[in-house]
Formats: structure tokens, sequence, C-alpha cells
């Protein structure tokens, strides 16, 4: 487990109390000011064939550490039977805590790894799925972890992350956001500091980013294609 994961988030993934605190949807959903469902079902379309949620997925997706509520859910329903979903977490807790809240009929993988260096080989996947994962690294981290992302994406494959973002000057949630970032998540605060895409690699050809702003620009949805 990295340092900085138990040092820091110990409260929120790490003990098994924790678990049974975070696992409940409607604190999920409050404590992202009653977006959840809006936030998941965005990435959620773009994780889908063109047409929006109902579409089959294509063959292999990766979705980069587990998440509280029933995104991973939504994910298996929106599956083809012959498409292969995968979940990976650095935490055996978090995969367990994954593995009792799904179905087992759709096909579904959980690996233990590491989100900075990825137990795959290049060109695996035709999407990866980042859902509020970046503002929980260190700087370092966040830059391998993105790098992978983009290894193991197949050309014309496409990374989705959903994260924070620097609201709007007016947004009356800002001054408590700050507090917030300030003694609960001290790496969170970079991702208003700089756009995601500059801890991106360089990339020759250049990638293309799509960006969507929600809630007064308090989240982002970036889709990233090879």
């Amino acid at each position: 487990m990295p340092s900085y994961l138990e040092r820091v988030y110990w409260w929120a993934y790490v003990h098994p109390r924790a678990v049974q605190t975070f696992e409940r949807g409607w604190l999920v959903n409050a404590i992202l000011f009653g977006n959840y469902a809006r936030l998941r079902d965005a990435a959620i379309k773009d994780l889908t064939e063109p047409g929006g949620l109902g579409q089959a997925m294509p063959s292999r997706t990766l979705q980069v550490a587990c998440v509280y509520g029933n995104l991973t859910a939504r994910l298996q329903q929106a599956m083809a039977p012959q498409a292969q979903l995968d979940v990976l977490d650095i935490l055996p807790v978090q995969l367990d805590n994954l593995a009792k809240k799904l179905p087992q009929s759709k096909p579904l993988r959980l690996l233990h790894g590491d989100s900075s260096a990825l137990p795959a080989a290049d060109a695996s996947y035709e999407q990866v799925l980042m859902f509020f994962l970046l503002h929980e690294q260190p700087e370092a981290v966040r830059r391998a972890s993105m790098a992978e992302g983009l290894r193991v994406l197949k050309p014309g494959g496409k990374l989705v992350i959903v994260d924070y973002h620097r609201p709007a000057a007016w947004h009356p949630l800002r001054p408590l956001m700050r507090l917030v970032f300030k003694w609960l998540e001290p790496f969170a605060m970079d991702l208003w500091r700089h756009e995601v895409t500059s801890f991106l690699p360089a990339q020759d050809p250049p990638l293309k980013v799509e960006k969507h702003l929600y809630f007064g620009g308090l989240y982002q949805k970036l889709v990233i294609r090879r």
C-alpha cells in the first residue's frame, strides 16, 4: 500500500469501518451535493456506443479504482454479453466490498494492482475510466496513473476522467470546498490550479480532448482519445 494512501485516506478507504460507513448511496450522493447520478451517467454515456445509455460497451473496459455507490453495477448493465469489464484497485478491502455488491451474471474481473503501474500489456483495452481518482493522488502518482491509462489503451481508444474542477468565482460552495480540501483532500487543489491535461505525457500525434463542466464548474468530465 502506498504510504500516502494509508496516511491520508485511512478514514475513507483503508479501514474496514470506513468501507461500512461510506458504502451508502445517499452519503456518496450527499458528498457530491446531489450530483452522483448525473456524473455517473455522464461517464457511462461516454463508455457506450454512439446513442448513449443502453448501448453495448466495446469488448474490453478497465475501471481504475473501485467506487462507492452503484457506478460499476451500472457499467455492467451497459455491457454486451461478450464484453469484458475489469476493475482494478490497490486495496483488497475495496475489491472485497465491490464483489459483494455486484451480481455474478455479468462478466467481471477484479484485479489487485497499482494504478501507477497497471498489470496489463500495452494496448489492452478499448476504454479506461478514472472516476474521482486523480484528486486523491500526489502529482507524481497522478502523472504515472494517467500515463499508464494511455499506455494500455488501443489506438482509437478513450480515457474517461470524472473529477473535481475549479468552480466559478461566484460558486457558493467554493469556500467550503477549500476547507474540505485543506483538511481532508490535500492533493485535490492541484486540479483547481492546473488543467488535468497538464499531467498527461506528451503524445505524438497529439491527443484529442473533450471537456465538460458540471454544477457551476465544480466537477469536470474529460474524454481523451488516442
